[in-house]
């Protein structure tokens, strides 16, 4: 009987604690979220339209961008115009045509070998040349003037061809009339 007992003490113990926990108050759980609508979810990709140029029209970043380049390169002692530097200018004259009210000066550069004020004359032939160029496309001589640095503003420093090829050069800066 004292089996029985054990077992029976056991029995009802194990019934109050049941009954003990049925009494206790359940915590609540947040709901689950809610299933995705198919409203909600776009059937197609919202990209905005890509962005063809953040340049401002008639500025000098536009007028780079059209014409593909501010500048025109020349051979060693030379100023003649080669068919690349006539495609540029070609294109600077476009662009200056449409944009009558803009002014522009042209400078005149040259490598460093040469005398001071060889390549002062030799800057300035290569100024006037390109802007020859640009008058006899249609830009209004008025619009234009010229100014040289000789070998005084390189745009590459370095003593080899590499260099100085980039350093022969005129470069058709806007100077006013341009958009802000």
């Amino acid at each position: 009987m004292n089996v029985n007992r054990g077992w029976a003490l056991a029995a009802v113990a194990g019934a109050l604690v049941v009954a003990g926990c049925s009494n206790r108050k359940k915590e609540s759980l947040p709901p689950p979220p809610p299933p995705p609508s198919e409203s909600v979810v776009p059937t197609t990709p919202m990209t905005p339209p890509p962005v063809t140029s953040t340049n401002i029209p008639g500025s000098q970043a536009d007028f780079i961008a059209q014409a593909g380049t501010d500048r025109v390169l020349f051979d060693f002692d030379s100023y003649a115009l080669d068919s690349e530097a006539r495609d540029i200018l070609d294109r600077q004259a476009a662009w200056l045509v449409r944009y009558p009210a803009v002014q522009v000066t042209i400078e005149g550069h040259t490598d460093e070998r040469g005398t001071r004020e060889y390549n002062l004359a030799l800057g300035e032939r290569r100024a006037g040349a390109a802007r020859n160029y640009l008058v006899a496309r249609g830009v209004a001589a008025s619009r234009i003037s010229t100014i040289s640095y000789g070998k005084e503003r390189p745009a590459v420093d370095g003593a080899n061809e590499a260099a100085w090829a980039q350093n022969r050069r005129a470069v058709t800066v806007l100077v006013s009339g341009m958009a802000r």
